[in-house]
């Protein structure tokens, strides 16, 4: 597994940044293969895409 904001090996390393801008930002990297995702940003949410494990989504204001 690897850390989907900076793509090093979840368990090496500190990762108590990627963890704080995890709330702020979609993930950058795929946590299953380390590939550099697809990524769009809207009003409403994010998008996150993975050429080999497909989309991840988040949707803000859904409360």
């Amino acid at each position: 597994m690897y850390c989907d904001r900076c793509g090093e090996p979840a368990a090496e390393g500190d990762h108590a940044a990627c963890r704080a801008a995890r709330e702020m930002e979609p993930p950058r990297y795929c946590a299953h293969c380390r590939r550099r995702m697809v990524v769009q940003v809207t009003p409403l949410g994010w998008t996150a895409r993975c050429a080999a494990h497909g989309e991840l989504q988040a949707q803000s204001g859904s409360a």
